[in-house]
């Protein structure tokens, strides 16, 4: 084989890796001409990031790693989440890690299909860098729970920690008063990463230069309180982060004097229609922030998807989004009682758009918060993480065609055996179900959730854990795990030129 055509099988070996954080074997198969349908294949290696949780010396944090079963590459495999100061630094791709003596990982899971679980108490707990490779990479799903028990922000706060990008929308942030919301900047390379943050508010881009060119050094984690980057409060905004250079992570941590507070995942990547799961039924509170990032004005119809059917909100069957500009809509207790979700599609032209909600459980001193941002759907298989025997509900929402999905439980973190079972999830409507508990469990849990059939379905997790009269609760999205990852079909061909 000439030097060429290795030079072109690594690059697209390359592209592969950057792609879905795996290099992947494609195997043979036919065809006159050689050429190949890209294939699906498991993921031999991924990264999560999760943000410093407290700076509280009340809250205590959860967190629990999971790879659910299934097909993976290699018999072999390591899953560890270390501190991101001093996370293990990696050097090309089959050279050994280098590892200090005192680099001992926070939680490392050793088997697919079982959770593993860490507690940290206090404010001392750091960002944390995870990466799984071999047979526990497919799927690998890293859940953070803080518990506050007093305090502003008090109540639950989760987040899904993340794979480091290079571009996040945040609608729902704020710089209230009585707010106090954080972007966690996190950086897991071994170079700086240079950041930009830009708001937008109702009518604009807001006015900074303290958001610009904001530098994360090499395994780090910088803490940018919203309200320092303009002096002009707004209770609705969209933040947009772009790293210059390098990649991060970033979510934002909300917190209320008033109304308790949680983690604002990003939002699922602009586009003309909008898909936020999982409203609880008992809401008493729920704003709908929404973005148009493109040079065209959006035109949107709102439905709720109940769980007899699709209805438009009284007041609020339709939505106008001015480019560049925050728009927020105040939609009270719109699910009546019942589960739903909200179905954002364009009225006549397309325009993309990115959206979140702010749901309130509670009334008066005892209300607590949490977020619903837009999210794609479950995909090849969704996972969620710290599912626990009391207090966690599935919510599933199939905006177009009905659709079937299997619902499994694992094995508990300290026993129990795996269950699953099959729902149905009517067009236009939503399903709130109890989600489905291990025999025997001990300890937490995971869901993973794959289709059987039928049209896409969206779906989110709600866990709940009331104190002291306070609903506290939170909520995250299941999009794909990105268990596996498409070969370019460039790959494909090219390793037929080896023969």
């Amino acid at each position: 084989m000439n030097r060429t055509t290795q030079s072109l099988i690594a690059a697209a070996a390359a592209l592969a890796a950057v792609t879905g954080f795996a290099v992947a074997n494609t195997p043979d198969g036919s065809g006159d001409d050689g050429a190949k349908a890209a294939a699906r294949l498991p993921v031999e290696r991924t990264s999560l990031l999760c943000p410093v949780p407290s700076a509280s010396d009340l809250a205590e944090t959860s967190y629990t790693a999971f790879t659910p079963k299934g097909e993976a590459s290699g018999a072999t495999g390591k899953a560890e989440l270390l501190p991101a100061t001093r996370a293990l630094k990696v050097t090309p791709e089959d050279a050994p890690r280098e590892k200090k003596k005192d680099d001992k990982p926070f939680l490392a899971s050793k088997t697919p299909g079982k959770p593993v679980t860490g507690e940290e108490s206090g404010g001392e707990s750091p960002a944390l860098l995870g990466t799984a490779d071999g047979k526990l990479a497919p799927g690998w799903t890293v859940q953070q729970t803080t518990k506050y028990a007093v305090g502003s922000g008090r109540g639950i706060q989760g987040a899904n920690c993340t794979a480091p990008d290079t571009d996040f929308w945040f609608p729902g942030a704020s710089t209230a008063k009585d707010r106090s919301d954080y972007v966690h900047l996190t950086n897991p390379d071994d170079s700086a990463a240079v950041v930009d943050v830009e708001l937008y508010g109702k009518d604009g881009a807001l006015k900074t230069e303290v958001g610009e060119a904001i530098q994360v050094q090499p395994h780090s984690s910088v803490p940018v309180l919203l309200s320092t980057l303009s002096p002009k409060e707004q209770t609705n905004l969209t933040m947009h982060v772009t790293a210059r250079s390098g990649r991060v992570a970033a979510a934002v941590q909300s917190s209320d004097d008033k109304l308790g507070g949680d983690w604002l995942p990003a939002s699922a990547d602009p586009a003309s229609r909008v898909v936020l799961p999982g409203i609880p039924k008992d809401a008493t509170s729920v704003r709908l922030v929404a973005f148009a990032p493109g040079a065209d004005d959006a035109d949107l119809k709102v439905q709720l998807a109940a769980p007899s059917g699709s209805i438009s909100p009284a007041g609020h069957a339709n939505l106008h989004v001015k480019s560049g500009m925050t728009t927020a809509v105040d939609l009270g207790d719109v699910t009546k009682g019942e589960a739903g979700s909200l179905i954002l599609t364009p009225t006549e032209d397309a325009a993309p758009v990115v959206a979140a909600l702010r749901v309130t459980r509670g009334k008066g001193a005892d209300q607590e918060t949490a977020f619903i941002p837009a999210t794609n759907t479950i995909g090849t298989r969704a996972t969620v993480a710290d599912n626990r025997a009391k207090g966690s509900t599935l919510s599933l929402v199939a905006p177009g065609k009905t659709g079937k999905v299997k619902v499994t439980a694992s094995e508990g973190s300290e026993g129990g055996s795996s269950t699953s079972k099959t729902y149905t999830v009517k067009g236009g409507t939503t399903l709130g179900v109890k989600a489905p508990v291990p025999t025997g469990l001990k300890g937490t849990y995971a869901l993973t959730v794959e289709p059987v059939s039928g049209g896409e379905v969206h779906a989110s997790r709600m866990l709940e854990d009331p104190e002291d009269g306070v609903p506290m609760f939170t909520i995250q999205t299941l999009p794909d795990d990105r268990g596996t990852v498409s070969v370019p079909e460039a790959e494909q061909d090219l390793k037929v030129l080896q023969k």
